[in-house]
């Protein structure tokens, strides 16, 4: 059940009380949570396209890239969330498909995307490598959006705090706690990153490297937001929470890769496909349009 209590932060003087219904249709409530994602969606389909020539791809490698990726990013988003939550589906598995009810895991998405992506590349022709640098900056605009939708849902918030920051929800008896405002943190962590990789992107040394920035940054945030958060996804019985150590092993792993490439590698920019691809225009006609 959604909250609808007004949201305060009072060190920022701050009190909104936002509906999570944005509007009616023959009766049926339309979210802002989905309004939001939407937004998010659209806003990274466009900067992907945008930024395609700076990585060797067409619009047409991104639109390709958008059909296929989202609809399996979505359904492993939903199966690694009932997976870590399987005791609100043992008796009724049929309810697994309620995805409109909430119960999506961004690494599940991440993982069915990386999938879409390495098969698509073969198909394409193209290093799969250059599509992931892409498909991260689309990845983190959607990211820094969503967590938006939470907002207004009045969910995904941290623990009890006092802190400058600290966002006020009152109860049914009118009783207010704060809460660590997990979303905006994670927010404005991405929005940083995000306008990182924006900058650093015709600067990179090597195909794949703004994809591990983006992993490497993503994570660091993620692992120390995630203790935070009340709502976690713990393994099983233990009490590890899931993408604390998912976010952690990737951060670790995508900082030693960068370092073991730029360090032993030592790659030269020329190396790029998208500077190898700019020069033999040709090759472009190799690749197959369609999957």
């Amino acid at each position: 059940m959604l909250l609808t209590s007004s949201i305060s932060f009072p060190n920022l003087g701050i009190t909104v009380d936002p509906s999570p219904v944005a509007f009616t249709i023959f009766g049926k409530e339309i979210y802002w949570y989905g309004i939001i994602i939407a937004c998010g969606f659209l806003l990274a389909v466009l900067y992907m396209m945008y930024r395609a020539n700076t990585f060797g791809l067409t619009q047409d490698d991104v639109l390709d890239l958008i059909l296929w990726a989202v609809p399996i990013g979505v359904v492993c988003a939903r199966l690694y969330y009932c997976v870590f939550y399987w005791d609100l589906y043992r008796d009724n598995p049929i309810s697994m498909l309620y995805i409109w009810e909430g119960g999506l895991a961004i690494y599940g998405g991440i993982i069915g995307g990386a999938i879409t992506v390495l098969v698509l590349s073969r198909v394409k022709k193209i290093p799969p490598l250059v599509m992931l640098d892409n498909a991260s900056m689309g990845v983190i605009i959607g990211q820094i959006c969503g967590r938006w939708g939470n907002f207004m849902n009045r969910e995904a918030h941290g623990s009890v705090t006092d802190s400058f920051f600290k966002m006020g929800l009152a109860d049914a008896a009118g009783n207010i706690t704060y809460y660590h405002p997990t979303f905006l943190y994670e927010s404005v962590w991405n929005l940083v990153g995000f306008l990182g990789l924006h900058f650093y992107c015709k600067k990179r040394k090597f195909d794949g490297e703004v994809f591990l920035l983006y992993v490497a940054w993503y994570g660091l945030g993620r692992a120390w937001i995630e203790g935070l958060r009340t709502d976690s996804l713990y393994l099983f019985s233990t009490g590890i929470r899931v993408s604390q150590l998912v976010a952690a092993v990737s951060f670790i792993a995508a900082a030693g890769a960068i370092a073991f490439v730029l360090l032993k590698k030592k790659p030269k920019p020329e190396n790029l496909f998208a500077n190898r691809i700019h020069e033999s225009p040709d090759t472009q006609d190799e690749k197959p349009d369609e999957m």
